[in-house]
């Protein structure tokens, strides 16, 4: 029997672990003069208030969609992935040099085209950590977090040298040709007469998010390939027993997983920057760990746990635009919710088991009483 209903844990330890995190962010806005009712209100406003502050936190939210998806592929595998960062930034050069490399004519002939440049780079950058976990032992952790420092040199090289546009003094591509402009949520909600703000970032590639979680879903609870991913995760010592390949699924869960982390880069370097530029990622494949255990690494949990960081990056940006409040603190706020989802989740977690188990209890019929023979 489980030590807790499944809504408890997907719904009840998230939300408390939040509430605790929001309730000491509280006390520190409180600690330097601040109002922390105004500081939320203003959040709340900022992010959700106009289809402005919604098009920043559904952008956000579409990088940590892809970032968290990536992460709980390899999750699912017990793998643990720290190299988004460097998958999703390895992911915008192969965007960007499918982009430059011919005069695109529509965006519909470039996307699917782009999609596929960012994800084999993605991808790509995630085989060979892969494949020495597998075969030789070396721990994914410790490859894939090397990989994020190479991946970002490598890219500084190719911004400053290769790709840099003759004449010009800023690291980064020459602006993309525009058949590859992606339409925004304002030129794709404005035929159904519904206005959007024309400034706001957000674009195609949050239809492609969400498509990337049902995708995600139906591959690994409704595949044989995904029951051998999880069976892995699960144990790979039955796993290899029932003959699943332990060198084949970690590979390519690692291949989807930077496959992933890879399409981010449609949202930021084809929607948003309309070319390639240095830091484009800004740390978003790290939130994606968080965004992952925060959703239970569950497409749909993981969709939640991204649209609630979108806010605190949408909302965090209006608070150190419009207020006192130092933008290293919108930085502690984000920590402290990455904090109680993450790393604290047991404190939360053991409670919550406990208080179920005693409500168990008190609902089970008591046992009749043990008659002895011949009574």
């Amino acid at each position: 029997m489980e030590a807790m209903p499944r809504w408890a844990d997907i719904v009840l330890v998230p939300l408390i672990s939040v509430l605790l995190a929001f309730g000491l962010s509280a006390l520190l806005i409180l600690w330097i003069g601040a109002d922390p009712w105004e500081a939320l209100k203003l959040m709340v406003s900022g992010s959700f208030g106009s289809t402005y502050g919604w098009g920043y936190t559904l952008y956000y939210a579409t990088n940590f969609v892809f970032t968290g998806l990536a992460f709980a592929v390899a999750f699912h595998a017990r793998l643990f992935n720290i190299g988004a960062e460097g998958q999703a930034t390895l992911g915008g050069l192969g965007v960007a040099l499918v982009c430059l490399a011919l005069p695109w004519p529509h965006w519909t002939l470039a996307l699917p085209a782009a999609m596929a440049g960012g994800a084999l780079f993605g991808a790509a950058w995630a085989f060979l950590p892969a494949w020495l976990q597998a075969t030789r032992g070396s721990h994914i952790v410790i490859t894939t977090i090397m990989f994020n420092l190479i991946a970002g040199a490598l890219l500084n090289y190719m911004l400053v040298n290769p790709l840099r546009p003759e004449g010009s003094m800023d690291p980064a591509t020459a602006k993309f040709p525009a058949g590859t402009n992606l339409p925004t949520l304002h030129e794709m909600l404005a035929p159904f007469g519904i206005e959007f703000s024309r400034s706001a970032p957000a674009n195609v590639s949050l239809i492609l998010a969400l498509v990337a979680c049902l995708f995600v879903w139906w591959l690994l609870w409704h595949t044989r390939f995904g029951h051998a991913l999880r069976a892995q995760g699960h144990s790979e010592t039955a796993a290899a027993y029932a003959g699943i390949s332990p060198v084949r699924i970690t590979v390519w869960a690692m291949l989807l997983s930077g496959a992933l982390a890879g399409l981010m880069a449609i949202n930021t370097t084809m929607g948003e920057a309309e070319r390639l530029i240095l830091n484009a990622v800004e740390g978003a494949g790290f939130i994606g760990i968080a965004v992952a255990l925060m959703g239970r690494n569950h497409p749909f949990g993981i969709l939640l746990a991204a649209i609630l960081f979108g806010f605190l990056y949408q909302g965090g940006a209006e608070l150190a635009l419009w207020t006192n409040i130092p933008r290293e603190l919108v930085v502690v706020i984000q920590a402290l919710v990455i904090l109680f989802t993450g790393a604290l989740d047991n404190m939360v977690r053991m409670p919550i088991e406990k208080l179920f188990a005693i409500l168990r209890r008190r609902r089970a019929p008591a046992a009749p009483p043990v008659q002895a023979p011949g009574e």
